[in-house]
């Protein structure tokens, strides 16, 4: 039983680590701005989701209205994922009202013409 619980969190860490590679890939081949956001986001969720794989203890139990001995699972991690995910939404965001102004002053949200095109 105990050898099926490793196995699946190991299951668990290569798909966090396959959800982080794609977000990674998306923003090093994407030429437009959005697509790089959007890759940029996969990878922040994919750390949410790793953080959160760590804090789970197995056989724990929550932490609140019993006095017994129990192996305890901490709080901790899913309140500090919780002020990822505001910061994260804020970066989501301050970065898309960027790629908004961008857009208006070179009328293009694509790198390549941007990194090509004269500045007024």
């Amino acid at each position: 039983m105990l050898s099926q619980a490793i196995y699946m969190s190991n299951i668990l860490y290569f798909l966090t680590l396959l959800i982080l590679t794609s977000g990674l890939f998306i923003m090093l081949t994407s030429d437009n701005y959005v697509r790089k956001i959007i890759g940029l986001s996969i990878m922040q969720s994919s750390v949410l989701i790793f953080y959160l794989i760590l804090g789970k203890v197995r056989g724990g139990v929550v932490p609140i209205g019993d006095d017994a001995l129990h192996i305890y699972s901490s709080p901790l991690p899913q309140v500090l994922m919780l002020t990822a995910i505001v910061v994260g939404f804020a970066t989501l965001s301050l970065g898309l009202s960027l790629i908004y102004c961008i857009s208006q002053r070179f009328a293009t949200i694509s790198e390549h013409k941007i990194n090509f095109s004269e500045i007024d």
